[in-house]
């Protein structure tokens, strides 16, 4: 059978009778005048942009199935027994005018073409008037259980499976599924005029609801019979299932569809003639079509059914949903639990509202319940200092930024409670005030209320104060500078130009310049005779020379009066800087000190990566080169 003829020539037939009548229609519209430019130019734009089936005119998510297909066609097909290897005779009866039936014998042999019954003829083009057979080897002895089993590569929601014989038709068969790509299989239908001794079960069958997914036995030849060559079997999926008509709401009658694989097993051969059949080349099954009519299974969520970049059959999922079936929603779209489309509503996936601060959520069915099932997505691993189940308020230790909206990556801000003068490090979640000890004061509490003089214990910083003045600011407790330097005589010009502080900048030269390299946050400051001290908060640490003793944490840095109010350098409390500068070995300072040539810098968050990156490159000993 020339297969690829018949297919070019119905093909350019088509083409030619669609071609000539679409000239036919566009001259007959052009010379009416009833085809405007612009209709012409709608009608071409939606032919090129066809909407999709998967969505409404509005854009609303709607149901949507793949094309009705013979799954079958051009899969592969195995067989447990193929005559031609090695080459046999077999022999087909065909009624005759006289008493007898006459008898024709042929070879078959797998290594001549037209001799060929392979497989592989059960799922090709199927023309009624040049059938091309598949054909098990003729048998010593009454041959049992010859099986055909086909993979349709997915998962198909099935209507019907016929198969047309060139063969009489057997006596027994069954017919199994299964729905994990063969690993197991399930009964669909069988057929025998012995049903109750062939396989247990009545002839006779009733389906209720209750059993909707039992596999029935009927008499394969109850309405032929005379079992000659070419006859049909047909089985419908659903024929005679109460929930047939109801199917979109019937979970059970879904999953009694749904197949990957289908598997033909013949049991017993029905005899035409008791003469003829003692020959044992007329011991033989032989079919010329194996069609399995249905849909590709994509739950509603995809009209289409493709090969994926790995090479295997999937649904384009539509709706958020993902799967080679369309079975489960994408990633973060967990908000409400997937489920299968309907006519009435498509149950599209819906996305985590984590504010823009999480990447990942899950579903939580108690407070899916709980929400009037409305949403039930847990956003995972809120980041940007957020917390809750939306990432919708501020961690501990953060407070909300009136000005930016939660969305905002810096919408939380560090509360920044004084170590001393708080009773906590959390703040309130709306204006940031710090839980402060009796007698401090500040949003951070990092001063004496009035009426209150600082102490030197940690428990009550701050107690009434006596009748002398004294400063309200709250610093640490500290030795006190043993200041060596005599003091200046001339007045202090400020030379701004010479002012290193000013540098706004950070290079790979000036980190191997300076002997130490911090990222501070500035807590306190205290005027000590010409001396300033501040004390700071050292969040990460850079660089230091072997002799410093530096540590994380809290530290004092000491700048000379003069500088200061020429600022240079300049510090204000509650703000960070980046500090670079060299170790002060002539003065008796506990802690870190700043002059004009050190650098100064605000902190920017982007500088983490660029200075850890310069710390790597001075571990390696690169700064001294």
């Amino acid at each position: 059978m020339n297969t690829r003829g018949i297919k070019t020539w119905t093909l350019s037939r088509d083409f030619h009778t669609q071609t000539l009548l679409g000239v036919f229609l566009l001259l007959t519209l052009f010379s009416k005048g009833a085809l405007a430019s612009s209709s012409f130019l709608t009608m071409f734009a939606a032919q090129q942009n066809p909407p999709d089936p998967c969505y409404d005119e509005m854009g609303n998510p709607k149901r949507c199935i793949p094309d009705f297909v013979n799954a079958a066609f051009g899969k592969e097909i195995t067989a447990s027994s193929t005559c031609g290897s090695p080459p046999n005779r077999f022999c087909q009866v065909s009624p005759s005018v006289d008493k007898f039936k006459a008898m024709h014998c042929d070879i078959c042999d797998a290594k001549h073409p037209k001799r060929m019954h392979p497989p592989s003829y059960l799922t090709d083009l199927n023309n009624p008037n040049n059938l091309t057979c598949w054909m098990s080897e003729p048998f010593v002895q009454y041959p049992n259980n010859v099986t055909l089993t086909l993979s349709l590569a997915k998962k198909f929601e099935l209507t019907y499976i016929s198969l047309q014989f060139c063969s009489p038709r057997p006596e027994s068969m069954a017919l199994y599924k299964s729905v994990d790509h063969g690993r197991s299989w399930v009964p669909f239908q069988y057929y025998s005029s012995q049903c109750k001794e062939m396989y247990g079960k009545p002839p006779r069958g009733m389906i209720t609801k209750a059993n909707e997914q039992e596999a029935l036995c009927t008499d394969i030849n109850s309405n032929s019979p005379e079992p000659i060559s070419g006859g049909r079997v047909a089985f419908s999926t659903l024929e005679g299932r109460p929930s047939a008509y109801d199917f979109m709401n019937s979970p059970v009658l879904q999953d009694w569809v749904t197949a990957t694989d289908i598997r033909v097993v013949f049991n017993r051969l029905r005899t035409i003639d008791e003469n003829v059949d003692k020959a044992k080349d007329n011991f033989y099954y032989s079919l010329a079509d194996f069609a399995v009519g249905g849909r590709c299974k994509c739950n509603g969520h995809a009209s289409k059914c493709n090969i994926n970049r790995d090479g295997t059959l999937a649904c384009e999922c539509k709706h958020n949903t993902a799967g080679t079936d369309c079975e489960r929603c994408k990633p973060f779209h967990f908000d409400r639990p997937w489920a299968r489309a309907t006519d009435q509503k498509a149950n599209e996936c819906v996305a985590c509202n984590c504010n823009l601060h999480a990447r990942q959520c899950r579903f939580n069915k108690e407070l899916y319940n709980l929400s009037g099932r409305k949403s039930g997505g847990v956003c995972l691993n809120c980041r940007h200092n957020t917390a809750g189940r939306n990432c919708h308020y501020c961690k501990e230790g953060y407070y909300r930024d009136p000005t930016k909206p939660m969305t905002h990556r810096r919408a939380c801000k560090a509360c920044d409670c004084h170590p001393i003068g708080s009773l906590g490090k959390t703040c309130n979640q709306t204006n940031g005030q710090c839980p402060c000890k009796d007698g401090v004061t500040g949003i951070t509490c990092n001063r004496c209320a009035t009426g209150y003089t600082q102490s030197n214990s940690p428990i009550q910083p701050c107690v009434k104060a006596s009748n002398s003045s004294a400063d309200s600011s709250l610093t640490t407790k500290t030795h006190q500078p043993k200041v060596t330097s005599p003091k200046p005589t001339e007045p202090v010009s400020c030379d701004r130009d010479k002012c290193k502080a000013a540098s706004k900048r950070i290079s790979k030269k000036k980190f191997c310049k300076y002997n130490f390299a911090v990222n501070v946050q500035v807590i306190t400051r205290e005027n000590i005779g010409e001396w300033v001290k501040f004390t700071v908060n050292i969040l990460s640490m850079f660089k230091r020379s072997s002799s410093s003793k530096l540590r994380r944490g809290e530290e004092q840095v000491w700048i000379q009066l003069s500088d200061v109010r020429c600022k240079c350098p300049r510090l204000k409390v509650g703000r960070r800087y980046l500090l670079l500068g060299h170790d002060h070995q002539n003065t008796n300072m506990d802690g870190l000190v700043l002059d004009r040539r050190s650098i100064v810098i605000p902190w920017k968050d982007e500088w983490q990566r660029r200075l850890r990156k310069f710390q790597r490159y001075e571990r390696k000993g690169r700064c001294r080169n």
